[in-house]
């Protein structure tokens, strides 16, 4: 169904959006942290007009103690978010994850001075494994924190890799806030973050005040990790598969549950089949819809822990023979499609699910369990869809750690995983088009 709406394109250099972009202000550095703020950003002192430098833990040079005095700095706020157990780097002097340190680095250089970069430091370790939604909260209570302590920005994006892309969809549901339609321009918000009002405007919807542009997710288990090869390091193994979903909360935790669909009462829907609609107050697709671009990187083969099935969001006859041919420029991206957004009634949890559903929380039975998740998988999919993506896949085959693709999908590690260097290069440039058509 999927290749009728989605046509395949060649990402050539001659794609990109040619329209120039504005000179840059003088750059800032992320301040070292303090007690009651984000780790990155200082309680006492705030961007200031003068130059600062973009580097780790570099010095900060300021004329004023108030952000309010800021007359130029970065207007666009791009949130970096790990997957799970992300660890400190021991080199770090400002404590923020050492997962995207690569990443970090290459996308301040060819972004340029109007960016700010935050790698988000609110879940890591074993953090991850309290369950999406509390991780999403804290990823949301960060943002907020951030963006009170900036002055001046005004876009947000997100760029996450593996669980933190569902950490990210779910922050973005409690940061959005939709604007009135009649107005049919941009309008003022106000949020509120550790007792004070932030002010910013955007237009008909915003992302903790700021206006949504870029959501990218490398890697990331969108349908969740049940079912054939959504976690390959099983094998495929249906034995594996079957003994995995009641195992996974005591390894990993209430995100175990969640990710294999067996979270909650048996007749309430699982979190992740909740995140592909508007569900109470939380807007998760409203909150997708929101952002002007949306990005999905999927690994096609040798990633040991999300399938490229889960982190396309594809349905199984959609799945093609992996392409080998690197895109001119991407090394191992091997292919481009733009999916437009697909009409639907959005997902739905009927009694027989419920009723697989208790049977996988009870006493796992193949039939049951195969029957639920194959309902939710579409559900989610018909969920999800109903929204623009554009997919990009990558093949590590040639790579010459190749099974460390998962990793190598952000350069988690500049030694060992520089494979994915292509990777990272290639979510910057799509960073940079301003001029994609606005429903992708």
């Amino acid at each position: 169904m999927a290749s009728t709406l989605c046509s395949p394109r060649h990402h050539h250099r001659s794609h990109l959006c040619r329209s120039r972009l504005r000179p840059s202000p003088p750059s800032h550095a992320r301040l070292r942290s303090g007690a009651g703020c984000p780790p990155g950003l200082n309680t006492t002192k705030y961007l200031c007009s003068h130059p600062m430098s973009t580097g780790r833990g570099s010095p900060v040079s300021c004329s004023s103690m108030d952000a309010s005095s800021s007359k130029q700095g970065p207007e666009h706020l791009i949130v970096l978010v790990h997957g799970i157990m992300a660890s400190f780097s021991s080199f770090s002097i400002d404590y923020s994850p050492s997962d995207w340190t690569y990443g970090e680095a290459v996308l301040k250089k060819r972004l340029g001075d109007n960016f700010l970069i935050y790698a988000s430091s609110s879940n890591i370790y074993a953090k991850s494994f309290d369950g999406i939604n509390v991780a999403g909260r804290r990823l949301a209570k960060e943002v907020l924190d951030v963006v009170q302590k900036m002055a001046g920005l005004k876009k947000i994006s997100f760029i996450a890799h593996s669980l933190g892309g569902l950490f990210a969809r779910y922050a973005i549901a409690i940061l959005y806030s939709q604007q009135a339609k009649e107005t049919g321009s941009g309008a003022s918000v106000m949020l509120t973050s550790g007792g004070s009002e932030i002010s910013r405007t955007s237009g008909l919807g915003a992302i903790a005040g700021l206006e949504p542009t870029n959501f990218i997710t490398l890697a990331t288990p969108h349908l969740g990790v049940r079912g054939k090869n959504q976690l390959p390091f099983l094998q495929g193994l249906s034995i594996l598969e079957k003994l995995a979903a009641p195992l996974a909360p005591f390894i990993v935790g209430r995100t175990g549950a969640q990710l294999f669909l067996t979270d909650g009462e048996p007749s309430k829907p699982p979190l992740l089949l909740l995140m592909t609609s508007d569900h109470e107050d939380k807007k998760f697709i409203s909150a997708l819809a929101a952002f002007k671009n949306r990005i999905l990187y999927a690994n096609v083969s040798y990633d040991h822990m999300v399938g490229w099935k889960t982190s396309s969001i594809r349905r199984e006859l959609d799945l093609r023979k992996p392409l080998r041919r690197s895109l001119d420029g991407y090394k191992y991206i091997v292919n481009v499609e733009y999916c437009s957004p697909v009409s639907s009634d959005g997902p739905h949890f009927p009694s027989r699910a419920a009723r697989a559903k208790e049977a996988a929380q009870s006493t796992p039975n193949m039939e049951n369990t195969n029957e639920y998740h194959q309902m939710m998988e579409e559900e989610m999919i018909r969920g999800l869809q109903r929204v623009g993506w554009k997919k990009v896949d990558v093949n590590f085959h040639a790579s010459l750690w190749p099974y460390s693709a998962h990793n190598n999908m952000h350069v988690k590690n500049e030694w060992v995983h520089n494979a994915g260097a292509g990777v990272i290069a290639h979510v910057a440039d799509s960073m940079k088009q301003t001029c994609l058509p606005s429903n992708l």
